[in-house]
């Protein structure tokens, strides 16, 4: 087990940072017997690489010192942040970090992070093949995953607790077609497949990535299960984002109920689901409501059925004040779990946490203060709301 936080040895990995500044925040005779863990998307991303990362350079971005107050405010202890720029290094997560987290904002307290992963993307990746069928081969829609540049859109695992590294899993490059029962996109005019033979037997499955990040606390081990499947639109009468994002989702149910499966082969050549005894918990924006929207539902509704996990359905004022949004037919979903507000698209449910069933939840909440409260001038940092869950670990 590598739990060691040198900056030079995880530099060489390009991947992970483990960052001196503050303290673990407990000892080993400390460890809490609660802790909340939380996803958020921040919508830190911009036109070309490294525009973001100048931006928090600076340490007065407005819109990372909102996003430093909600994190504040609520203060998770394993955070999964989506939406924040991937670079050699880790360099943009770091400075939102140091420059912001672990400054306090305002008259609230500053949290430390001594432990950070930056995960690689499929975003901005270009696969040299015309995707989207518009002509071209060099557009971001004709990239692994829709990008302007790599690592556009990526996500970062932040905890206050150690990161095992050595036995972090990603699979970012696992194939679409490996996946049992895969939805192949078809024309649904000359019900033919939307991709040829060539290029269906090189796509891969996420759209960002798949990565299981490993958390030491005291004497347990919790696995932070994240992923940021493509939006289901943005394509035509075949629904190649509304089939892939299905599948994305799927994914999950098959890493978490199949420990053997030999289709799960991930980016360091190891097969295999997750252990039938682990510790999780599943978090992301999956970019699916189960009632609303234009995804395919049954992936998500078959998720938050999993019998592994709990769906403790995080809420808050804001959302239920705001009514769920416009949408030319009313919607469906309740506005008290809305974790997205969209516009004339309506707000959706699209983010989530989603612990184990061994992590006994005591709390959750959705970050979406009502009108008038001081702090409901924060969310306007992104369109995704910070969704949290405080759970209670086994006991000895």
């Amino acid at each position: 087990m590598n739990l060691t936080r040198s900056i030079a040895t995880l530099a060489l990995t390009a991947m992970t940072i483990m960052s001196g500044a503050g303290s673990l925040g407990a000892t080993a005779e400390e460890f809490p017997k609660t802790i909340r863990i939380a996803t958020y998307n921040t919508s830190l991303y911009g036109k070309k690489a490294g525009e973001v990362r100048d931006r928090l350079a600076t340490g007065t971005f407005r819109q990372a010192e909102k996003i430093a107050s909600i994190i504040q405010t609520v203060r998770p202890d394993i955070l999964l942040l989506n939406e924040i720029d991937h670079d050699a290094g880790g360099e943009t997560v770091t400075l939102l970090a140091e420059k912001y987290l672990a400054v306090g904002q305002g008259n609230l307290q500053p949290i430390d992070y001594p432990f950070i992963y930056s995960a690689p993307s499929n975003t901005g990746i270009p696969t040299g093949m015309d995707l989207d069928s518009d002509g071209s081969t060099g557009g971001p829609a004709d990239a692994f995953g829709f990008g302007i540049y790599p690592g556009q859109y990526s996500m970062a695992v932040l905890s206050r607790f150690p990161i095992d590294t050595d036995d972090i899993r990603t699979f970012q490059k696992l194939l679409w077609k490996s996946m049992p029962g895969a939805l192949r996109p078809t024309d649904p005019k000359s019900n033919e497949s939307y991709y040829d033979e060539a290029t269906w037997n090189s796509l891969r499955l996420s759209s960002k990535n798949h990565i299981d990040v490993s958390v030491r606390v005291g004497d347990h081990v919790i696995h932070v299960l994240a992923s940021h499947p493509t939006p289901p639109v943005f394509d035509g009468p075949e629904d190649r984002n509304g089939c892939r994002n299905h599948d994305e989702i799927r994914f999950w149910n098959e890493y978490t109920q199949n420990p053997t499966a030999a289709f799960l082969i991930d980016d360091q050549s190891r097969p295999g689901g997750l252990a039938t005894d682990a510790l999780f918990f599943i978090a992301g924006d999956l970019n699916s409501d189960p009632q609303d929207g234009d995804s395919r539902f049954d992936a998500i509704e078959t998720l938050l059925r999993n019998p592994l996990l709990s769906d403790p359905k995080p809420s808050s004022r804001g959302g239920a004040e705001a009514g769920g949004g416009y949408q030319g037919e009313k919607l469906k979903g309740d506005p008290l779990l809305d974790t997205a507000e969209f516009g004339r698209s309506g707000n959706m449910r699209i983010d989530y946490v989603l612990p184990s069933i061994g992590l006994a939840v005591k709390q959750a909440e959705v970050f979406w203060p009502a009108k008038g409260n001081p702090e409901s001038k924060w969310i306007s940092a992104s369109d995704h709301r910070l969704v949290w869950a405080e759970v209670e670990l086994p006991s000895e």
